[in-house]
């Protein structure tokens, strides 16, 4: 079996910086970097290292209570929501069966009669 010569390959530092931005921002993990480009785990791991904005003490977190909060405030928004539509729609359903009462009262249809030209 003949083995297949490696050829060494050089990333630019701002090619690095790049990737370990993305890293950091986690919108892509090293994993798929190193699948991506052919370049081992250890060499990124390298690179953030020697080019992220965090330390190596450092963590990123987020927090599941903000996430936590931030759904519960968009749940009771949306329950406001459906609570004007809903009494929108009572308001609606009012008029119309006044129009219609006074319709038959009156023997011809108003709707008709009183609706704006388009």
């Amino acid at each position: 079996m003949k083995r297949s010569k490696s050829i060494q390959r050089h990333f630019s530092t701002t090619f690095k910086k790049e990737k370990v931005e993305l890293i950091d921002q986690g919108k892509i993990n090293v994993k798929a970097v190193s699948q991506i480009y052919d370049v081992s785990e250890t060499a990124i791991y390298n690179w953030k290292k020697k080019y992220s904005k965090y330390s190596k003490s450092e963590r990123v977190v987020v927090e599941k209570i903000s996430e936590e909060n931030k759904n519960i405030e968009l749940l009771k928004c949306i329950a406001k929501l459906e609570r004007i539509v809903g009494k929108k729609q009572l308001e609606l359903d009012y008029y119309k069966t006044t129009v219609e009462k006074l319709s038959e009262e009156a023997g011809e249809d108003l709707e008709k009669k009183y609706k704006p030209k388009s």
